[in-house]
C-alpha cells in the first residue's frame, strides 16, 4: 500500500507533527518540503523491504521490527545520493523518530 492510501494518514498533519517534535535548530534547517521529502524516503525504505505494498492483506501480518539505524542509514544516504544535502545520522533520527509516533498517535499500524 503506498503511503497516500493509508488510511488516517494526512501529509501535512505529519509535518506539522514532526516539525513540533524536532529541535528548534533542527526546524530552522529544514522548510516543509525537506521534511516531506524524508518522510517519502521512510515509506521508500519500508517498500524496498517489502513492509508495505499494493497486494498487503494487512490482516494475516506479523507485527514488523523496524531496525532504526537502518532506516536512518538509508535516508542518509539517499539524500546525499539525491543531492538534497549531507545529514548527521542524529538529525535524521530526530524526523524518523517524529515520524514514527505521527503514526502511533493516529493508529496507523494497529
Amino acid at each position: 500500500m503506498a503511503e497516500e492510501d493509508l488510511l488516517g494518514y494526512d501529509d501535512a498533519a505529519s509535518v506539522a507533527f514532526i516539525r513540533n517534535y524536532i529541535p528548534q535548530e533542527l526546524k530552522e534547517l529544514l522548510s516543509d518540503d525537506d521534511i516531506v521529502y524524508f518522510v517519502d524516503l521512510i515509506y521508500d525504505y519500508y517498500e524496498s523491504r517489502g513492509y508495505i505494498s499494493d497486494d498487503d492483506d494487512l490482516s494475516d501480518e506479523e507485527p514488523i521490527e523496524v531496525d532504526e539505524d537502518e532506516l536512518v542509514d538509508y535516508v542518509v544516504r539517499n539524500a546525499k545520493k539525491d543531492g538534497v544535502g549531507k545529514f548527521d545520522p542524529d538529525q535524521i533520527r530526530f524526523i524518523v523518530q517524529g515520524e514514527l509516533e505521527y503514526c502511533e498517535s493516529i493508529n496507523l499500524f494497529d
